[in-house]
């Protein structure tokens, strides 16, 4: 089946020029040029990947990728000329998959698209029994629905967040560097740096004091990286 693209620019020779080279490769393009309309054609059509860029009229790239991760788990990689730390951290926290700085080379864009739609991919069903994992404090994960539960109550995790409290768990109570928590949960081809890991964790975190504000399930191992309490 043909994979979806949304690309969100507000400028048209860059949708032009992506649009373009997407097509080439064989992907259906979608194209918004303000962050209105990139919310109305993600709820409408349901893209597989959206490429968005944060400088956009109406409602910036910051706050479509706040939105969408209200609701929605769509890979997400940022595509914009401001590339401070600050800007990209912020990305990362607010759930995007990857970032790319303009100017950038198309071979890299297309080189990203597909490493983040290979991580995407849903594992294959039809495994002979659910795998429940079962971690402290009430945690509770269904490998097969990859759902998470809390002391009963859902948590609502994107396809990372899920991916990096499994290996927390499986490894509960053994310290994590960055390093292996990116290879297990992003995969090799990631090039975001492990500053990833620093955002996805935060926002475990803050998912999980929602539920018990006075809970501590991931712990920080300084100048190392990340444990799951016992």
């Amino acid at each position: 089946m043909t994979q979806r693209i949304l690309v969100v620019d507000d400028e048209i020779p860059v949708t032009d020029l992506i649009g373009y080279n997407l097509e080439k490769a064989h992907y259906e393009v979608l194209v918004a040029h303000d962050g209105e309309a990139a919310l109305v054609a993600a709820e409408k059509h349901k893209p597989d990947l959206i490429l968005l860029d944060l400088m956009l009229p109406k409602i910036d790239g910051l706050d479509v990728c706040r939105q969408l991760r209200k609701t929605s788990q769509v890979p997400i990689i940022m595509v914009t000329a401001r590339g401070e730390e600050t800007d990209r951290v912020i990305g990362l926290e607010l759930g995007a998959d990857d970032y790319l700085c303009k100017p950038f080379s198309m071979r890299e864009l297309m080189a990203r698209i597909k490493a983040v739609l290979r991580r995407n991919q849903k594992e294959t069903p039809g495994s002979p029994a659910a795998a429940i994992l079962e971690g402290p404090s009430g945690l509770v994960l269904d490998e097969d629905s990859r759902t998470v539960m809390l002391n009963d109550i859902p948590l609502s995790l994107t396809r990372l967040e899920f991916d990096l409290i499994q290996h927390l768990v499986l490894n509960t109570g053994r310290v994590l560097s960055r390093e292996q928590l990116l290879s297990q949960a992003w995969g090799y081809d990631f090039v975001g740096g492990t500053r990833a890991v620093d955002s996805a964790v935060k926002r475990l975190r803050k998912k999980v004091q929602l539920i018990d504000p006075d809970l501590t399930l991931i712990e920080t191992v300084r100048g190392i990286g990340y444990k799951m309490v016992r």
